[in-house]
This record gives structure tokens, C-alpha cells and sequence, in this order.
């Protein structure tokens, strides 16, 4: 009897412990959250939803996961829960409330708001998609964040945004349900990322290119001598953006060099200086690029640290062997010597007149980086990009009348390529600004594509102009 009595102590101890495990033990699944998504997608999702899952093939667990539904429903109708009819948003909002604990961050934005967010969701292999949920001032939005259940590694995300149409009669809206690694997983501490170095790259809509292939070496002199084959990784271009980084002790040299659809190599490619701890972003056009100048200034070609750029010596006096070397410069000094003091000065004041303008443009595109630090109001960036319009067409006319001056002062056309490069590098300077916008703005408005489509075919204009004039 008295064994049969300890023999049931001990049972009864250890259901006491698994009963204390099994409490101990968090449930991670946010069940309220869960339902509603699930409610709104039923009632009003978009069938053609983004759907993702990776898993390891080994253990048939999920690496990552993605969907993302667009849904709209009428207004006196949203949400619709559990058969239920809700006239107002406060069904969502208790959702997240009542499944709080279970996260470990939480947010909500209402409309008004200035904020912008977005989610990076990166796997175990290290690759990454940056997804820009809330992008609209008008829009509410509900995020949460919770250790994912059988995989405490990833992160369960939930998130819902909103807006209620004009005319108040729709709700139109998307929900979020992406599966990744945990940031503080993959978030690598400063003295590794400052070894890193990396790029940033975009193409022009028309550019065909799909993938890239990457060359390092350790001087100017080993990356010419590198065969085609000898690339370190070949990046693809995924919606007109690649992206690479690498860990390097040292600065050292590097190219890109395009791979076209059919497998072929490009003719052309872009060297580079490659530094640890820093990031060269860079825009691909046809047959041109936008250099990242704050960091050729910086640690590139114009820095006096630039192991791809040539040594050039300077010299007080310039020899003859020059002027045979670059006839284009002496024709252009012989062509100015031939100028009276009055035309000389009619050339500066046509010329201080574009300049000021120049500078008003800088001037407008520095207020908008103000305001994106700031209120990020898209009342004053839309009056700021009319304004920029407005100074770039003032722009133009003057280019215009300086251009009937050259020619009515017999200029000659050897000296024209290298204005046209002058008029392209303002336009391609605007364009990278107006990228810069577009990535911290989250989104394009009206005015601001007005800006981008005139630039863009002024760009194009003087491209054609310059490669025209080279070709004579």
C-alpha cells in the first residue's frame, strides 16, 4: 500500500510538472488576428493574391512564406466577422489588442499620419524583399509581429492597411501575412558591416539586361588581365533592380558587366573602386549610367584614394604633345581668342543666367529632402515639383538661346560634345533626386512624374544631340 501511495506521488508530480511546462510554454499564434484576415479574405479578398512558401527540402519546414491580398468591400459592411455586420474599424483594433501579449512588436498608424513603413523580409539563404506597406497618408494601418510558432528563428508577420474612397462609399485595403527571419537573426554588428561593401543598382524600364556578372581584383592592372569566365557571382536584375554585397578587408577594384536574355556578354562594362563599409548605388541606362558622385567623391575616382582611376600628373606648363593629343581643346581656345571683350562678356552673362537657375534647382530639390526629414507633406513636395517644371523649362529656353549664340559666333562643333555632356549630368543628377524621393516617399504623385517624364526626355534630347554631333 505504501509503494502504491509513492508510486502515485510520483505520477502525480510529474503531471504537476508537464501540466507547469505546458503553461510555461507561450503560444505565439495571434488566433484573434488570424480569424479576422481570414473573415476579410473570404468576404472580399482578390483571388489572384502574391502566395509564396519555401521550405527545406530536408525537413519540409517553412523557411519563408508570403500573401498578400487586396480586398475591397463597401463601407457600411467593413469588417465582417464571424457572420457579424460592424459599422466602424474597432473590430480590427480589438484583434490586435486582445493578441498583444502574444507579440513582440506592435504598431498602429492613423490617417493623417506622415509615417511610412516597410517590412524587410530576408530567408536563410540571405535573400531579401523590402515590402512598403503603409505609403499614403490617408491610409490606417494595424501591424504585429510575433516569434513564429515552430520556428522560433522566424517571424510571423500580420499587418492590414486601408483607405476609405473619396466618395465614402468603399474600403479598399490590403493584408500582409509574411513568414522570415527574425531582424535581430540577420542584422550583422558594426564591425562586420564594416567590412561590407555593397551595390545598389537600378535599370531603365526599356534596358533588357537580366543579370550581372561581378569582378574583384586587387589592383587596375589584375582586372584588365581577368578572362570573362572569372567573375565571383553573377546577380540577376529582379523588377529592374539588382543588388550585391560582399565582405572585404581591404579596397580593392571591381566591374560589373551585363549579361543580356540571350546569354551574351556585353561590350561595355563599369569599373569601379570597391570600398568596405560603404554602398555605390547606381543607375543603368542605354548606353550610359548614373555614377553615384557622393561616393566617387568621397572614397572613389575623385577622392585621390582611387585605385581604378588613372594617376594624372599635373604640370605647370603644357607641352606641345597635349595640344596634338587633344586637338578639341585647341580649337576651342584658338575659337575663343577670336572673341572681343564685348562678346566674350555677352557669353558670361547668358551663362550666369543659366547657372542661376541651376541653383534655384538645387535649391527646390533640397527643400523636398527637408520636408522627407520633416512633416513629409505631398501638399508641399506636389508645389515644390511644380516649381522644379517650371525652373527646368526656364532652363531650357536659356540653353536655347545660348546655343543661337554659338552658332551665330561660329563656335566650333568639336567643342559641343562636351556642353551636351554638362546640360546630360544635370538631368541625370534630377533623375537620381527624384529616385531618392520616390524610395523615401514610398510612392510617385502626379507632379513628380510630370518632373521625371520632362527630364527624362531632355536627357534624351541632348543624348541624341551629343551622340549626333560626335558621329560628324
Amino acid at each position: 500500500m505504501k509503494r502504491l501511495f509513492i508510486m502515485l506521488l510520483i505520477a502525480c508530480s510529474a503531471i504537476t510538472t508537464i501540466s507547469a511546462q505546458q503553461k510555461g510554454k507561450q503560444d505565439n499564434v495571434p488566433y484573434n488576428v488570424k480569424a479576422l484576415f481570414y473573415s476579410i479574405i473570404t468576404t472580399w479578398g482578390d483571388p489572384n493574391e502574391v502566395y509564396s512558401v519555401n521550405k527545406n527540402p530536408e525537413t519540409n519546414q517553412i523557411e519563408s512564406s508570403v500573401r498578400i491580398t487586396t480586398f475591397s468591400a463597401d463601407n457600411d459592411k467593413f469588417p465582417h466577422m464571424a457572420g457579424k455586420v460592424y459599422l466602424n474599424t474597432s473590430v480590427i483594433s480589438d484583434a490586435f489588442k486582445k493578441d498583444e501579449p502574444k507579440s513582440y512588436q506592435i504598431l498602429h498608424i492613423t490617417p493623417g499620419d506622415f509615417k511610412r513603413f516597410s517590412l524587410k523580409a530576408v530567408n536563410e539563404d540571405g535573400q531579401s524583399e523590402t515590402y512598403q506597406i503603409r505609403n499614403n497618408n490617408d491610409e490606417e494601418m494595424w501591424l504585429m509581429c510575433c516569434k513564429n510558432p515552430d520556428n522560433p528563428k522566424l517571424r510571423d508577420a500580420y499587418a492590414i492597411k486601408w483607405v476609405i474612397t473619396k466618395e465614402g462609399t468603399k474600403v479598399n485595403g490590403m493584408v500582409y501575412q509574411i513568414t522570415s527571419l527574425r531582424p535581430d537573426k540577420y542584422e550583422k554588428p558594426l564591425d562586420y558591416s564594416k567590412r561590407m561593401f555593397k551595390i545598389e543598382g537600378r535599370v531603365d524600364d526599356e534596358i533588357k539586361d537580366s543579370l550581372y556578372n561581378i569582378y574583384i581584383a586587387e589592383s587596375r592592372e589584375a582586372l584588365y588581365n581577368l578572362e570573362d569566365h572569372e567573375y565571383v557571382a553573377c546577380i540577376p536584375v529582379v523588377n529592374k533592380r539588382f543588388e550585391w554585397q560582399t565582405e572585404l578587408t581591404k579596397p580593392c577594384v571591381g566591374r560589373l558587366r551585363c549579361i543580356f536574355p540571350d546569354g551574351s556578354l556585353c561590350s561595355a562594362w563599369i569599373d569601379l573602386d570597391f570600398v568596405p563599409g560603404e554602398t555605390y548605388h547606381i543607375t543603368v541606362h542605354n548606353g550610359y549610367y548614373d555614377e553615384d558622385k557622393d561616393y566617387e567623391r568621397r572614397v572613389g575616382r575623385q577622392s585621390g584614394k582611387s585605385l581604378i582611376a588613372e594617376t594624372v600628373k599635373v604640370v605647370d606648363d603644357v607641352p606641345a604633345e597635349y595640344h596634338k593629343a587633344n586637338p578639341i581643346e585647341d580649337e576651342f581656345e584658338t575659337w575663343r581668342k577670336t572673341l572681343s571683350a564685348q562678346q566674350e562678356l555677352e557669353f558670361k552673362i547668358k551663362g550666369e543666367r543659366v547657372q542661376m537657375e541651376i541653383e534655384k534647382l538645387g535649391k527646390q530639390y533640397d527643400f523636398i529632402k527637408s520636408i522627407l526629414k520633416g512633416s513629409n507633406s505631398g501638399y508641399q513636395i506636389d508645389l515644390t515639383f511644380k516649381e522644379i517644371l517650371k525652373i527646368n523649362e526656364n532652363i531650357e529656353a536659356k540653353w536655347v538661346d545660348v546655343f543661337k549664340l554659338f552658332k551665330k559666333r561660329n563656335m566650333p562643333k568639336a567643342a559641343y560634345p562636351k556642353i551636351y555632356k554638362e546640360i546630360i549630368e544635370l538631368y541625370t543628377g534630377q533623375l537620381r533626386e527624384i529616385d531618392n524621393y520616390y524610395k523615401k516617399h514610398g510612392a510617385m504623385s502626379k507632379e513628380a512624374r510630370k518632373v521625371n517624364s520632362y527630364v527624362l526626355k531632355q536627357n534624351e534630347k541632348y543624348m541624341d544631340a551629343m551622340e549626333k554631333c560626335i558621329a560628324e
